[in-house]
């Protein structure tokens, strides 16, 4: 087994446009989200963002980084943003967007295989780990997107 399917769940007291207006900002994510090391513009996209292309170099909890390109495919405002990944991940990223009494709710489902030779060989044995160290990284961007929003 290499693919994962990874759900995030994360809960904020801001309303949605100013959750929306963090995330949807990727080139700002270094500033906010520890784990984003850099974030590289391959392609811009329409005046929504559709076709954008980022490269993004991810540090982690385990000792090694990942990048890995990621293009929007589909973007609706203040609900989704959909990337497809590819490089040394694959697969899909989708972010939802929901406004609710006490502030905003956003779920990230992350659909993805491993490339890299050594992931895949030992992702049958390792992916107790992977799914660790993704919950990890999620959790870091979660507190410095609440510290970001406060600020």
């Amino acid at each position: 087994m290499t693919q994962f399917v990874l759900v995030t769940d994360w809960h904020f007291t801001q309303p949605l446009d100013r959750v929306w207006a963090l995330i949807e900002d990727t080139d700002r994510w270094p500033d906010w989200w520890p784990a984003v090391k850099k974030v590289e513009a391959i392609k811009a996209g329409d005046e929504t963002g559709l076709g954008a292309v980022r490269r993004i170099t991810w540090g982690t909890a385990l000792p090694y980084t990942l990048t890995f390109d990621v293009e929007v495919i589909c973007i609706e405002k203040h609900d989704s943003i959909e990337g497809r990944a590819s490089g040394e991940l694959e697969g899909i990223g989708l972010w939802n967007f929901h406004e609710e009494p006490e502030g905003t709710h956003v779920r990230y489902l992350w659909r993805v295989d491993v490339t890299r030779p050594w992931m895949k060989l030992l992702a049958p044995i390792l992916s107790p780990m992977f799914a660790w160290n993704h919950n990890k990284v999620m959790r870091w961007g979660l507190e410095g997107a609440r510290r970001a929003l406060a600020g």
